[in-house]
């Protein structure tokens, strides 16, 4: 799915400012990947099952990165610090809100 130059540049800011919100060092995100995944989950399944396509890979590479799954209970809890992080973020748009600024508000 290509984007344009702006939305490329919005889309590696918001990137970025996630990963650090999130307390995520050295992230490289394949944005062109996940954007294809999304919108060929969207286009075969329903639209809905982009985001959730998406996520279900990363969370899968996560607990394979990981070498052993957590319980059910931990990755409940962790899955739901990340969304509050990021539904955070989304009140603010893509320009304000936690780790505007980088490392310094988030205990980095």
């Amino acid at each position: 799915m290509a984007v344009d130059e702006n939305e490329a540049q919005v889309l590696d800011q918001w990137t970025h400012r996630l990963a650090q919100a999130l307390q995520i060092l050295d992230l490289e995100v394949d944005q062109e990947l996940l954007l294809d995944l999304a919108r060929k989950s969207a286009g075969s399944v329903i639209h809905a099952a982009a985001p959730v396509t998406t996520f279900l890979v990363g969370y899968a590479a996560g607990l394979a990165g990981n070498g052993s799954a957590r319980s059910t209970a931990e990755s409940t809890a962790a899955v739901t610090q990340a969304a509050d992080v990021a539904f955070r973020l989304c009140a603010d748009g893509h320009d304000g809100g936690p780790a505007a600024e980088g490392w310094a508000d988030t205990g980095q």
